[in-house]
């Protein structure tokens, strides 16, 4: 990268109680950007992480007085950015040499990109997509995410299927390069969903708003993923299915968003009696629970796009394309 374009971007990554992966990650951040902001706002750590970052006089480091969670977090974070354009990066992260020069290039070049998502591989089975992204995002007719590379617990091998530039409905949080100014304009993350698919409520707000939300293949970094919370946590899944609903209540109108809604009732149901009989009976609780702090939060201090174009979802269902065709795979889809 040429120090005209790195000086055009901060590196933002939050973290709390995570000194570990702070230790283990940011010194390839710092090496493998070189002249980009690199700031680290802390939610309040309690261990070492604090400790660390005084030794590293490099990094910006911003301290807030209590757990904020991701959403209110980061858009604290960005209070501190000054620079147009800005990177999301998880602290579970490793980035590889050359990683931001495609995703600021692309988004120089397109004014509408509003983000933009690099490929994003597990860091802990190199050949596999990372289950948080993979090689970017899409929503079902019933507002259920998948990926490119990822549908539910199915991840595929990197075979360069996915090693096109393309445009996608949603970019990861775990990595994402994004308009400052669009980020900003917008309104941030909303804070009601504390952590877990506020990118993907945000990407949508975006593309009602008129811009674009981009994949690029030419920057790859590597994700260890549920390094916060974990992928099999009831506390993730109650995040998951609540603010999976509250991001259609933010982006769908009228008879479309109450249709929906009735038929997540039952769709939410048949997947907690599932994970019920798979071994998870508190499922059900958690998923209930999920759906009435929907209720009670559902219609307080939404973000709304006032004009806002109408974005197309995928037209089929990805629960029935998965669990009863038996479709692994994007390819299979037919997008």
């Amino acid at each position: 990268m040429d120090s005209a374009s790195s000086t055009l971007c901060t590196v933002a990554i939050l973290n709390y109680n995570g000194e570990g992966w702070l230790r283990k990650f940011l010194p390839g951040v710092l090496a493998n950007s070189p002249g980009a902001q690199i700031l680290v706002y802390d939610n309040a750590s309690t261990d070492n992480s604090l400790a660390f970052l005084a030794t590293l006089p490099q990094v910006q480091t911003v301290r807030g007085t209590q757990n904020l969670g991701f959403c209110a977090g980061y858009n604290k974070a960005f209070e501190s950015v000054t620079t147009p354009y800005a990177i999301l990066l998880n602290s579970d992260v490793e980035v590889t040499p050359g990683w931001l020069a495609p995703l600021l290039a692309r988004l120089q070049a397109n004014p509408k990109l509003a983000a933009i998502q690099p490929k994003i591989l597990s860091y802990h089975s190199k050949a596999l997509f990372e289950y948080a992204g993979a090689a970017g995002g899409f929503v079902d007719r019933w507002g259920y995410p998948f990926c490119r590379g990822r549908i539910f617990s199915a991840l595929e091998a990197d075979e360069g299927q996915y090693d096109q530039d393309t445009t996608i409905f949603w970019g990861s949080g775990a990595c994402l390069a994004v308009q400052t100014s669009v980020f900003k304009t917008l309104g941030g993350f909303d804070e009601r969903f504390f952590a877990h698919m506020e990118e993907i409520d945000w990407c949508w707000r975006a593309q009602r708003a008129g811009y674009q939300i981009g994949y690029t293949s030419a920057a790859t970094v590597y994700h260890v993923g549920g390094g916060t919370l974990s992928y099999d946590s009831p506390r993730k899944l109650y995040l998951n299915y609540r603010n999976n609903l509250l991001m259609l209540a933010n982006n769908l109108r009228g008879i479309n968003l109450f249709s929906t809604i009735g038929a997540r009732l039952l769709l939410d149901g048949i997947s907690a009696l599932h994970l019920a009989l798979s071994g998870k009976p508190s499922a059900i609780l958690n998923i209930l629970k999920a759906h009435f702090a929907f209720y009670s939060l559902a219609f307080k201090k939404s973000k709304r796009v006032a004009n806002a174009q109408v974005v197309k979802l995928a037209p089929f269902s990805i629960v029935w394309a998965f669990f009863v065709q038996k479709k692994r795979k994007f390819s299979e889809l037919g997008l």
